[in-house]
């Protein structure tokens, strides 16, 4: 059975949750709704990004999911439904559809908003008339393009990798941009050291689990997305060395000694 999913910029205790909440009870008795993520900082439309790309298709074809983030239409921007992978989304023109599916979507279509420039009742009407069965393309006027925003990429040289903090979760692991497939094509069958924030902080092994390192020692592991995460075991990462979404992760194929100053 679809569902609806909500990623907001919103507290649990914001009006906001009430308001589209009721809207699509309302408008759609019954919805099963669900808060895939809330509190997402404001405007960060990187990290909302992130969570939908690597959330969506675990909800039934046909879901809906709508996107409260940024979401209120400047100039030259609209409200989009977007199709992909048998799945809708809605939200604002504003370079999130593309971060989300990193390619063109099946289909792209602007909402007619009715006179209303409510984005929560538009959104909501939107969503309960998807799930009453209308086809996005009965409810606006199909577009030739979406806004893009380019997603960061980790860049690769001989035997280095330069990849980027992504996202940091609640245990402060922090996870990179380097994906399995890069750092095998770059480094199979060689040594390599996995630095971050300096050249003190490094690891030579890819561990399978968190425990497979004492309790206090720093580690890398891909994680279930098949991206390179940084962790110490049980401790948060990000606290004690001070990582942040863009901080540098470099692999290098290096074994010489170097100074423990900051690589960066």
């Amino acid at each position: 059975m679809p569902v609806v999913t909500l990623t907001t910029e919103w507290k649990p205790d914001d009006i906001y949750n009430g308001i589209i909440k009721g809207k699509l009870n309302s408008l759609s008795p019954g919805t099963v709704i669900v808060e895939n993520a809330g509190n997402i900082p404001v405007f960060n439309l990187s990290r909302a990004a992130f969570i939908i790309r690597n959330t969506f298709e675990n909800y039934p074809e046909g879901s809906v999911h709508l996107i409260c983030v940024h979401s209120e239409a400047l100039k030259d921007q609209e409200y989009l439904i977007v199709k992909a992978k048998n799945h809708y989304f809605i939200g604002t023109d504003n370079g999130i559809f593309n971060l989300i599916l990193n390619s063109e979507p099946e289909e792209a279509v602007r909402i007619d908003n009715k006179g209303s420039h409510n984005e929560l009742e538009i959104f909501a009407r939107t969503a309960a008339e998807l799930l009453s069965g209308k086809m996005p393309a009965e409810l606006g006027e199909p577009v030739g393009s979406i806004s893009e925003m380019i997603p960061l990429r980790a860049t690769i040289d001989k035997d280095v990798i330069i990849g980027s903090i992504i996202f940091v979760d609640s245990y402060g692991n922090a996870i990179s941009n380097i994906t399995r497939e890069v750092f095998y094509r770059v480094f199979e069958n060689k040594s390599y050291r996995i630095l971050i924030q300096s050249n003190k902080n490094f690891t030579d092994n890819i561990s399978a689990r968190y425990s497979d390192v004492p309790v206090g020692e720093l580690l890398a592991k891909f994680n279930q997305l098949d991206l390179l995460e940084i962790a110490i075991n049980g401790a948060d990462v990000s606290e004690l060395l001070s990582i942040e979404v863009g901080s540098v992760v470099r692999v290098d194929a290096s074994k010489k000694a170097v100074s423990p100053d900051r690589l960066f």
